[in-house]
């Protein structure tokens, strides 16, 4: 199994992963938007167990619950992942990937609250909340 590695923007966080995620999206909730200060977030999902932190544990900002969080660099500010589903699963931030991962995003998820000057050009399947 290919190993992914991510970071944050000032290399204070690092992590690994494996490339066996389950699926990825690019999601336009306004959370997503206010927590990476842009239009959308693409993610992609993995079970916990195959995600690791590999540098700057005690250098995360964790907003949130400890079963579903979003985890940012304390100094930078980046938003690296997100622990959904009781925790059972990880929204790995797209943009923090160093290596390019196999898969890419399917499908765009609450674009009813997409940002009103976003224009969506891709042709990927548009859903006005989760994917169903």
């Amino acid at each position: 199994m290919t190993r992914l590695t991510g970071r944050c923007f000032c290399g204070g966080v690092e992590y690994a992963v494996d490339d066996a995620f389950v699926y990825a999206a690019i999601c336009h909730c306004s959370d997503c938007r206010r927590t990476t200060g842009s239009a959308f977030k693409p993610f992609a999902g993995i079970e916990h167990e195959k995600f690791s932190l590999t540098k700057g544990v005690g250098s995360l900002l964790i907003y949130g619950e400890a079963e579903s969080h979003d985890a940012h660099c304390v100094t930078c500010g980046s938003l690296l992942y997100s622990l959904v589903r009781e925790a059972k699963w990880v929204h790995v931030a797209m943009g923090t990937l160093v290596d390019a991962p196999t898969i890419r995003p399917t499908h765009h998820i609450f674009v009813g609250s997409k940002a009103p000057w976003y224009e969506i050009t891709d042709d990927l399947p548009q859903y006005q909340g989760h994917k169903k």
